[in-house]
């Protein structure tokens, strides 16, 4: 699996045709049974919990600042210190999660996030947005 180096070349691959999603988890090996697990009611679920890398209607910002903000939505994951790391498939959206995140099956993988690409993400989401604040500030 390739690896994308820098936001914008995210950005550009974000921008094409396909639907692609961010997962934190071991990689496409770890993950060939297809299916997450809710953690809290033990239930199986019928595909892959990721995160949606294209925005929605409503954001005016540019397309990294949304990017950024997704990576780094769910970045805890990877810093746990086991083997989880950031990478980018396609597939089929089957179902919602209990958080309502997006269930892909029959994934395909397209490229592992590097640690710079991490970084960059981080550094822009900390620029960019008010970190930490909420709806009754």
């Amino acid at each position: 699996m390739r690896s994308i180096e820098k936001l914008s070349e995210l950005t550009e691959l974000v921008s094409g045709r396909e639907e692609l999603y961010l997962r934190h988890s071991g990689g496409p090996e770890s993950d060939a049974d297809g299916t997450s697990r809710d953690y809290e009611s033990g239930l199986e679920l019928p595909g892959l919990s990721v995160v949606p890398l294209r925005s929605p209607q409503w954001w005016s910002r540019p397309l990294e600042d949304w990017i950024a903000r997704q990576i780094r939505k769910y970045a805890h994951l990877a810093e746990k210190g086991d083997d989880r790391h950031a990478w980018i498939l396609a597939g089929e959206v089957c179902d919602f999660g209990p958080d309502h995140e997006p269930l892909v099956a029959d994934f395909r993988p397209v490229a592992a996030l590097s640690d710079d690409l991490l970084r960059e993400a981080e550094e822009r989401y900390h620029d960019r947005f008010e970190v930490g604040r909420d709806s009754l500030q």
